[in-house]
């Protein structure tokens, strides 16, 4: 029987000895109070060894575990932190999308009523343009209108004015004996013997221009006479030509024909193109009642304003050079004039 009791006891030891081996597995085993009473004493140490690694195991768990609660618990107060931000951002950037699409709408709403008043104003515009339009086509016409009228009054005028001739240098006073008609019968005396005696001649008016005497003047008026024809006045005028010298008692005068402003200005533009052709033995001559007449090349020209001739003397070469200085002359006095108007 102790030979039995020892062997159970021996392979109870065996037992006891080999389960903390695996002590890493299973760290807590259970025993009987039979079996703790038979361990001995080494056995009974290594066990509660065994037992208070295994709750030193078991702490270190519960602290890591502890540790890993705070830290997820920690981790869970960051993530609801960030989630509150979030919700917070979201709204705020859906309160500023709202603000966006409410400025968007504002903006959408102000660019059509803009553009719809760009419409009116376009309109508008366009209207007023077509009134523009029409008031400088009218004020065209109108000025048209009005360069036909004074075109048909200086014609009338120099129509009425054409048998007369006007007599300068005669002085203020001189008629008081014999009147203007008298005097005039002594200039065809005294300059054409031949003419005086023609009775066909006859003066219909004669009177001083202007009417009024200005005693500021230095120069006296001029003497206008009135002739029966035309014809007459041309015959007149041709003897002076021919004479050249007229005298009144010995005193120079002068006898041209009569004109009305505008035509005597035109004649008068004239001047220095002719000056410069007579010198050139080109045989000028100022028709009536304001146009050029040249020689050039063995031809007659004639022409009624200086855009024509401008066009003619580009074709002439030779011509071009000769009135080249005078007609740009002309050309810049024109644009002077034009800028102060």
């Amino acid at each position: 029987m102790p030979n039995n009791k020892r062997k159970n006891q021996g392979n109870k030891n065996k037992e006891v000895t080999m389960k903390p081996s695996n002590e890493k597995d299973t760290p807590i085993q259970d025993y009987e109070d039979d079996d703790i009473e038979e361990m001995q004493e080494a056995d009974l140490k290594k066990l509660i060894r065994t037992l208070r690694s295994s709750q030193k195991q078991i702490l270190e768990l519960q602290k890591s575990l502890m540790d890993k609660i705070e830290n997820l618990s920690r981790e869970n107060e960051i993530l609801r932190r960030n989630q509150n931000e979030t919700k917070q951002l979201v709204q705020q950037e859906t309160g500023i999308v709202t603000e966006v699409k409410n400025s968007i709408d504002q903006m959408k709403n102000t660019i059509e009523s803009l553009t719809n008043r760009m419409g009116e104003a376009e309109e508008r515009i366009s209207d007023l343009e077509d009134r523009e339009q029409e008031r400088i086509q009218s004020n065209q016409r109108k000025e048209e209108e009005i360069r036909n009228l004074k075109h048909i009054v200086r014609n009338l005028q120099d129509t009425i004015k054409k048998p007369n001739i006007q007599v300068l240098g005669v002085p203020e006073g001189m008629e008081r004996e014999k009147g203007l008609e008298g005097l005039f019968s002594e200039i065809l005396a005294e300059n054409f013997p031949g003419l005086e005696k023609d009775r066909e001649i006859l003066v219909q008016e004669a009177h001083r221009t202007p009417n009024k005497h200005d005693q500021k003047r230095s120069s006296p008026r001029h003497v206008v006479i009135k002739l029966s024809t035309v014809k007459h006045k041309e015959k007149i005028l041709k003897c002076a030509r021919e004479k050249r010298q007229i005298t009144l008692r010995g005193s120079p005068i002068r006898l041209t024909a009569d004109f009305s402003s505008e035509t005597l200005q035109a004649r008068r533009e004239w001047r220095d193109i002719a000056q410069v052709l007579r010198e050139k033995n080109c045989q000028p001559r100022i028709l009536y009642p304001a146009k050029l007449s040249f020689v050039n090349e063995g031809e007659i020209k004639t022409f009624h304003s200086k855009q024509k001739l401008k066009e003619f003397v580009a074709t002439r070469p030779a011509l071009q050079k000769m009135l080249k200085d005078v007609l740009h002359t002309e050309t810049k006095k024109h644009g002077h004039q034009y800028e102060r108007r």
